[in-house]
């Protein structure tokens, strides 16, 4: 499968092909990367209600809120079912606006150059601040380490070479690779701080490793003919969620048990499914390409059950991150093509408050909410 940027997938430059219709064609920016990572396939509303009180987006301005889908597909429910049990609020609203005011990490390409390079945002609003400037690399996949000091990111060069995984700063600098990991994508930081899982490609394949920091004690965790990708953490460290694309372009979660790995469906096959995220509430949040050829935001339990969209515009959804409360989402939106910027949005964990964070002529992807 091909995102909406075409670096995913060298096996297909249109996402027709594979019966994608809500992602557009291939773009070139990305197309050497296309023919070594195949990663996941993912290419003014009401402001977000913090502690109570509005707040919004960058520039403050914003308008009726996005309806939140009351029916779906195969008899989908909606978040406003019981089925859904976000974890407690905070009782005190000061304390809930710090931790959701965490920055988010992203990747950031312009029309004017193509080489991508890392930002952060408040999810408050302002402007973006720069991370990484490097004229002949690309640095994107950023994953914030738990006590928020570092960010694991891939970086690849532009003859499509991928350079591996890389961590650095917070703030940037201090880049250290970490060793074994050429070829690898999708980099996701433990719990605890101590591993990182990844995507990697073995033989034809590419199959879920985890790695300490420093890259020792690599571990190899599914053998498959299918190819995994965007590892998640549970909680406790316990386990990981992944996307896993069959032959016909397909992907469904999955889940694996880290001490035995033992492995169960999330999701049924057959479906689109992709770039899954964990919740400190235990919720599972990803993005479908639906009945209606668009990318959607579902959010699921661990064990496969109480499956709800939360979006539902006509407009792709990707990438989705939650925050650190397990409230709220950052997300992707955008267009068909190349010449429709995508921008970071902001939404509650029921589909409302839909906000814009991002809106500078640029296309803003894979964002990571800091823990």
């Amino acid at each position: 499968m091909t995102d909406s940027a075409g670096r995913e997938n060298g096996k297909t430059g249109d996402a027709g092909e594979t019966g994608e219709a809500g992602y557009g064609r291939a773009r070139g920016r990305r197309a050497a990367l296309a023919a070594v990572v195949a990663a996941a396939a993912l290419a003014l509303a009401a402001p977000l209600a913090v502690g109570g009180e509005a707040t919004g987006g960058a520039t403050g301005r914003t308008g009726p809120a996005e309806p939140a889908a009351t029916t779906g597909p195969a008899g989908l429910t909606t978040l406003a079912s019981t089925e859904w049990t976000p974890i407690p609020r905070p009782s005190n609203p000061a304390l809930e606006r710090l931790v959701i005011s965490r920055p988010i990490v992203f990747a950031r390409y312009t029309a004017t150059d193509s080489i991508e390079d890392l930002y952060t945002i408040s999810p408050l609003g302002g402007a973006a601040v720069k991370l990484t400037a490097t004229p002949t690399v690309s640095d994107v996949m950023p994953s914030w380490s738990p006590d928020g000091k570092r960010v694991a990111f891939l970086r690849y060069g532009s003859g499509g070479a991928i350079d591996g995984i890389w961590t650095m700063k917070s703030t940037g600098g201090d880049l250290k690779p970490v060793p074994g990991t050429e070829g690898a994508s999708d980099p996701a930081w433990s719990p605890d701080g101590k591993r990182i899982a990844y995507s990697k490609p073995v033989g034809t394949e590419r199959e879920i490793y985890a790695a300490d920091v420093d890259g020792t004690s690599a571990t190899r965790l599914t053998f498959t003919t299918e190819d995994e990708y965007h590892p998640t953490w549970s909680p406790d460290g316990a386990h990981l969620a992944f996307s896993r694309a069959d032959a016909s372009g397909h992907s469904r979660l999955m889940r694996i048990q880290l001490s035995t790995l033992a492995q169960n469906p999330i999701t049924a096959a057959g479906s689109q499914d992709w770039t899954p995220d964990w919740s400190r509430g235990n919720r599972i949040v990803f993005s479908r390409v639906d009945s209606t050829g668009f990318a959607h935001l579902y959010v699921i339990r661990p064990d496969g059950t109480g499956e709800n969209r939360i979006t539902s515009a006509r407009a792709n959804d990707k990438y989705p991150s939650w925050s650190p409360d397990g409230r709220r989402l950052v997300f992707t939106r955008g267009g068909a093509d190349d010449a429709d910027p995508e921008h970071l949005f902001l939404v509650r964990g029921d589909g409302t408050a839909l906000t814009q964070l991002t809106k500078t002529d640029s296309h803003d992807l894979e964002a990571d909410w800091r823990p």
